[in-house]
């Protein structure tokens, strides 16, 4: 296969350049390296987590989940994205993002196994001083020692930086004196190791800290009853005049809202690829089951309707993958760009991902919700059945619900992303102004329809694509010029504007993803892939209309709001095609296979 030198972009310019198919990477393209870390992962899971998925949900201590973990650090699973000389693989980002899509479908292990790895882990490995680094990174990359992250407060859930929690130096200076209480804190029943945010004094921002439970001073309330994820441990953390050391302070005094923000941006694209996962395994189940079910003397999955639910299940699945991957190479592309300027491996690391926050929160937004969909229509295929706790919708519903929560909900994602943008382009990092003026010209003008003709591959697709983005930018753009600075008090607008966002960037990832393979693969052989991007690129164009509508009527009227209501039905066109058929044929293939089949 040729080898094609992938260009690095800037984060949020996908909406005003256009990306070759031979520029993304495709979840076809993992090593063979890759492939056995993938399946060494869903080896444990078979092995371990799935025949004792209710043991764990049902535990009442935390025994069973430490010594899950403790196993998970034999085979290596904790260490994937620590370097070598602290005891870890030291991965790049998309094999650690391929480690957390396949362990998705883990449920609460899945919560617990990321916690540590992610947030409870990283922002040691990419703001500790070496000192840090070494006396901690080995010890977690092991499971020696487990590891939690303590940010959120009763009264500082999205408003992070509202934390009561305070840190003071004691008179000798060998201390800090950490008082407040945390709570949601994941592993905090068995956790060894805190990551902990505090306001030092009367500092405006928060501090981090590096807390070991035997510092003292640490107290918890019992297990919280969740709805879902009950075998995960969640606790209330309260420190009392808890000692830590000077050393242990984290990076800089008053870095800690930005270290929390990065460390969450590498949380929100993980969570989407352990949606990936989780989907493929429900999809599993659905299949199998409407294979199984019989009603009216066949099989349930001879239903166009229960053909329609599979169909859609597997056309969202693909795309999030299709997304996810895409964004997580263009991350680990940027870091090694920065890596060959000069610029520190760790720091590399944050500045990569920190370039990529609006596609981080537009793909956990994505994620989660299409892993939403997946397991709602689960529960239907299965009927009363999936109403019941001894079928495996039951936890697959309630196990999904927090992913909409969890690393900001998911309308702070929304907002995070388009005010991101607005940000970028104010500060002229973004060029988003000059394409929008020049779409709100066009939508004055006469269509040029003697324009020439591109070649290539799905030309009529990505003129759609390109028109979509156009409705993006002429009511984005206008909603600026609207609003001026008061525009991110504009919350309803920015959510629609935010899912005209996500469409545009999952319906062209899924659309190069597919090109892509046509070339590697043929025609033929990638039929299939073909339907599941053209059926995902007709909703989105739908979805886009209906959320391009709700905005403009929200702050234009009269001649204004007419042109833009005739501009937006002329970027929201695509020529109709059978649908239905194309998902048949998709569900076809799953019922064929009794799985996910791609």
């Amino acid at each position: 296969m040729q080898t094609i030198e992938r260009k690095s972009i800037k984060g949020g310019e996908f909406l005003i350049k256009e990306t070759e198919a031979a520029q993304v990477f495709i979840p076809e393209e993992f090593t063979e390296e890759q492939r056995m870390v993938a399946n060494t992962c869903r080896e444990f899971l078979e092995r371990e987590i799935y025949p004792r998925l209710d043991e764990i949900d049902q535990a009442k201590t935390n025994d069973l989940m430490v010594s899950l973990m403790d196993k998970a650090g034999e085979l290596g699973l904790l260490g994937t994205s620590i370097p070598e000389q602290y005891g870890g693989f030291g991965m790049n980002f998309n094999t650690s993002m391929l480690v957390a899509d396949v362990t998705g479908p883990g449920c609460s292990f899945a919560v617990a196994l990321s916690a540590h790895t992610g947030i409870g882990t990283l922002p040691i490995l990419y703001y500790g001083n070496e000192e840090q680094k070494a006396r901690y990174l080995p010890k977690l990359a092991t499971g020696e020692w487990k590891a939690a992250y303590c940010l959120t407060e009763p009264d500082s859930g999205s408003d992070a930086n509202a934390a009561k929690t305070r840190a003071t130096l004691t008179a000798d200076g060998q201390h800090y004196s950490l008082t407040g209480q945390k709570m949601w804190i994941t592993n905090g029943g068995f956790a060894d190791l805190f990551i902990v945010f505090a306001k030092i004094d009367n500092d405006k921002n928060l501090t981090a800290f590096i807390v070991e439970r035997g510092h003292g001073g640490i107290t918890m309330n019992e297990e919280e009853k969740k709805m879902g994820i009950k075998g995960s441990s969640t606790r209330q953390v309260f420190f009392n005049d808890c000692l830590v050391p000077v050393e242990n302070l984290l990076s800089n005094r008053e870095n800690g809202f930005k270290i929390a923000v990065n460390i969450l941006n590498i949380g929100r694209i993980k969570l989407a690829a352990a949606g990936i996962g989780a989907s493929k395994q429900t999809i599993n189940h659905a299949v199998n089951y409407a294979n199984e079910r019989k009603q009216f003397g066949v099989s349930i999955a001879s239903f166009g309707a229960i053909k329609h639910k599979l169909a859609t299940q597997i056309m969202k699945t693909y795309a999030t993958e299709s997304a996810s991957y895409r964004a997580g190479q263009n991350i680990e592309d940027a870091i090694e760009d920065l890596i060959e300027a000069g610029m520190p491996e760790a720091e590399a690391k944050l500045k990569g991902v920190e370039q990529f926050a609006i596609e981080c929160a537009l793909m956990k937004v994505h994620g989660s919700e299409a892993l939403s969909y997946v397991v709602d229509e689960g529960v239907q295929i299965y009927g009363g059945m999936g109403y019941s706790a001894d079928a495996p919708m039951d936890r697959a519903y309630r196990d999904a619900r927090i992913n909409r929560i969890f690393e900001g909900t998911n309308e702070i994602n929304r907002m995070l992303a388009v005010g991101t943008i607005v940000k970028r382009a104010m500060k002229g990092e973004l060029n988003i102004m000059g394409p929008a003026m020049a779409v709100a010209k066009e939508i004055m003008s006469i269509p040029d329809l003697a324009a020439e003709e591109p070649e290539g591959m799905f030309v009529e697709e990505k003129k759609v694509l390109k028109n979509l983005k156009k409705a993006l930018l002429m009511t984005a753009g206008a909603a600026l010029q609207k609003f001026g600075p008061a525009f991110e008090r504009e919350q309803e607008i920015m959510l629609n504007l935010a899912d005209m966002l996500i469409e545009v960037y999952v319906a062209e990832s899924t659309l190069l993803r597919t090109e892509k393979l046509i070339g590697l693969r043929g025609e033929a052989a990638t039929a299939l892939h073909k339907d599941m991007a053209l059926v995902y690129l007709h909703e989105a164009v739908e979805k886009i209309n209906q959320a391009g509508k709700a905005a403009v009527t929200s702050f234009a009227e009269g001649d204004e709001l007419r042109g833009m209501l005739m501009g937006l039905k002329r970027f929201t066109k695509i020529a109709p095609l059978n649908l239905k058929e194309m998902r048949r044929r998709i569900a076809d293939h799953a019922i064929a296979k009794n799985r996910y089949p791609f």
